[in-house]
This record gives structure tokens, sequence and C-alpha cells, in this order.
């Protein structure tokens, strides 16, 4: 739902991976940011009225993006689409990260633009810690993009992960994703992407973002 530029380049993206798309948006004119070769249905409608999800075939959909420029259309949509059809795969956009947080809490998975686009200027200019990128609806787990301090660097992730408890879920090295092995020594200008419990939280971001201690040597 929505044809805006979020969803004008996640459709034609998800088309060209090979499934079947159907587009909604209130406005017929928000087609035309459809690339020309795009195949898939467009419906004009409100996306959380039934009529045009079922026009738009929601009974046989896999996954439901609601990126409208509205928050509470966003939400709506998203709940119809997973209470009353039951689509496992519902997110939705949101641009009021407090109510992102309440929504992700209520099992509805959210992407919240405002905070996102904060979090990537700040860890740009200031050490964080910790930013989430992805947590599960139950708020138990979380990915977190984690500082770690310059005297980690040439240590392996089975030494991070023995240390922490946590999970090294992948590596950002040259701006591209490194899926890492037990013996992958983590070098300078490397991004952490950790996965670990939310109460674990805080002890991991400090044991990573302090000097290691003897212990935690190669």
């Amino acid at each position: 739902m929505g044809c805006g530029r979020v969803g004008s380049t996640l459709a034609p993206t998800i088309e060209a991976n090979g499934h079947s798309v159907a587009v909604i948006d209130q406005n017929p004119d928000a087609f035309r940011r459809l690339p020309s070769d795009f195949a898939g249905h467009k419906v004009t409608g409100v996306g959380f009225d039934r009529e045009t999800l079922t026009q738009a075939g929601i009974e046989d959909t896999f996954g439901f993006a609601a990126v409208s420029d509205g928050d509470n259309s966003n939400v709506l949509a998203a709940r119809v689409a997973r209470e009353t059809y039951g689509v496992e795969h519902v997110v939705a956009r949101i641009y009021d990260p407090h109510r992102a947080e309440i929504y992700q809490r209520l099992g509805i998975p959210t992407v919240a633009t405002v905070r996102w686009t904060a979090d990537q200027v700040l860890r740009r200019m200031l050490p964080l810690g910790a930013t989430d990128e992805y947590r599960d609806p139950s708020g138990t787990v979380r990915l977190a993009q984690v500082d770690h301090h310059p005297g980690w660097l040439g240590l392996s992730v089975r030494r991070i992960e023995a240390t922490t408890g946590a999970r090294v879920a992948f590596i950002t090295r040259y701006a591209e994703a490194l899926i890492v092995g037990p013996d992958t020594l983590l070098q300078e200008n490397d991004v952490l992407h950790v996965l670990m419990h939310a109460d674990d939280a805080a002890r991991v971001e400090r044991l990573l973002t302090h000097t290691p201690g003897p212990e935690e040597e190669d």
C-alpha cells in the first residue's frame, strides 16, 4: 500500500525477484512512478478498505507492506492485513518513532523512518554504543549495530562471542556485508552487527566499548 518513493521502489524490486505484486494507492497518478515495464496489478483505493484489498488479491498474499505517507493509515492497513486476512509477513512504515515502538511491541513490525535516519546520521558523528536494526515482536531479541573499542581490533569473532555471550551476525567491511566465521578477525573500520538478548544489551555494549582485559586477548 502506497506508491510513493518507497512503494514505487519496492514493487519493481519484488517483481524482479520473481514475485507477483499488487500496488494500492488512492491517487491513480501515483502509479506513474512505477517503471513502464512493471507488470503488477495497480489498484486505486484505500489500503485498509476490504473491497480494495480483495481486488488486490489479499486472500493469496504472502507479504504486505504499508508504506504510504500516513502513520494511521499504515498501521490500520497492516492490522487489517494481519488480523482479518491472516497475512503473516506484514510491515508498516511509521514516521513517529514513539508510535513505532508501541506497534512493534504489539506485534506489528515497523520501519520508523525518522528514527532510522537520525540513528544513521548520529552514528557517523558520535559513538553510540548500540543502535537497533531489528527487534523481534516480543522485544526479546535485538539485532544491533554496536560500536567497539580499538582494543578489539585483530581479535577473532570466536573471542568476541565467547566474551560477550552474543552472536556476531555479520560485519560491514568497506560498505559490504560480510558473513563471518569463528576465525574472522575484526579489522579497522569494521562495523559489528550483533544478535543478543535485550536484557544483555547493556553488558554487551559495555564490554565492546571498553578495552578488552587480558582474558579477551588472543
